[in-house]
């Protein structure tokens, strides 16, 4: 026998309100005028009940989903986990849902998810890009329709018609050389991990002018690689087997820096005695490593609070608001996965 649907008219009834009333709590409306004990009564019904509110139903009444989309380039990167969880809490304590998808570091995906997201069931979508540029024309577009939409890009990135979170790499980049380069380290590759066809970014050139800065004499090299783990450890099986190998490795984020550490293990090299290796982003898990991580820490819960900020205040605030930007300065955190350069053993 199917389950009867539990109507809203039904826990009105159980709780002895009026649906109008019942409506009101249960949506958590400002304009509710009820006592604290009457809205006791109506979410206890609800919940004996096991009423479910019928989400296009509330949608339509109130005008909007109270859901925002987040787009993300790769879900087994940590960094986006990490940081789709803490909106996730942020956007749960303002009364709304996250919806997820995963461009898979495959950048015509990207661009059709972008495309398909501002059409789905959503108030706002959050999007981390390959490139703000390259999408430009279509966030302009958005932006004349007043759809809500908060990118992440690098300081200096286009697009003036959208929300931005800006992660400024430049300070902790240059903590990490500076660090380094006490400890001895001349020889640098800086690992470029990205999708195929994607821009390079402004991290190599951020690294290599702070070394270059500090001395005009060490060489940074910058080693492309695809965005896996997998794709980082091959290529550091190369240039780990090197005669005139790097002392030090920074990688464009944590995710590949861990495949550079397991390239570094295979070929007998201890971390940080024969190699110092260095990460972006953050992430807890590099702090849990049998060698925890040295890393460029982004300020990732400060990042998830703002994205929400900026995000409900454009919907809930109209589209008068002034575009914003803001940056989020990075900073360097030192752990075992760096020491002294050392002179090469064989």
């Amino acid at each position: 026998m199917a389950r009867k649907q539990v109507r809203l008219k039904d826990v009105a009834e159980k709780a002895g309100v009026a649906v109008n009333t019942a409506s009101t709590i249960l949506n958590r409306r400002p304009n509710s005028w009820a006592s604290k004990e009457t809205e006791e009564r109506v979410f206890k019904a609800a919940k004996e009940l096991g009423y479910r509110p019928n989400r296009a139903a509330v949608a339509l009444q109130a005008g909007r989903f109270n859901t925002i989309g987040l787009l993300v380039a790769d879900l087994q990167n940590p960094y986006f986990t990490q940081f789709a969880s803490l909106m996730g809490v942020v956007l749960e304590e303002r009364g709304y849902d996250l919806v997820i998808e995963n461009w898979r570091n495959d950048l015509e995906r990207e661009k059709r998810l972008l495309g398909d997201f501002v059409h789905r069931d959503v108030d706002g979508v959050a999007a981390f890009l390959s490139d703000v540029n390259a999408h430009q024309d279509f966030l302009e577009h958005q932006g004349r329709l007043g759809f809500p939409i908060v990118v992440y890009a690098m300081p200096g990135a286009g697009s003036a018609s959208v929300d931005m979170v800006i992660p400024n790499f430049e300070i902790g980049l240059r903590q990490a050389a500076v660090k380094l380069h006490e400890l001895g380290h001349r020889k640098f590759v800086f690992l470029s991990a990205r999708s195929e066809g994607q821009r390079v970014g402004m991290r190599p050139r951020l690294f290599r002018d702070a070394i270059a800065e500090l001395d005009d004499g060490a060489n940074v090299e910058v080693v492309s690689c695809g965005p896996s783990m997998e794709a980082a450890r091959e290529v550091g099986l190369r240039i780990l087997a090197e005669q005139d190998r790097p002392t030090a490795i920074v990688a464009l984020n944590d995710f590949t820096a861990v495949g550079i550490m397991r390239s570094a293990k295979e070929l007998g090299l201890a971390i940080p005695e024969d190699l110092s290796v260095v990460g972006i982003d953050g992430v807890p898990l590099g702090a849990q490593l049998a060698v925890a991580l040295s890393t460029v820490m982004q300020p990732l819960e400060e990042m998830a609070v703002r994205t929400v900020e900026m995000m409900i205040a454009r919907i809930e605030g109209g589209d008068d608001l002034p575009m914003q930007r803001e940056e989020f300065p990075t900073s360097f955190v030192q752990r075992e996965s760096i020491g002294k350069a050392m002179p090469r053993r064989a």
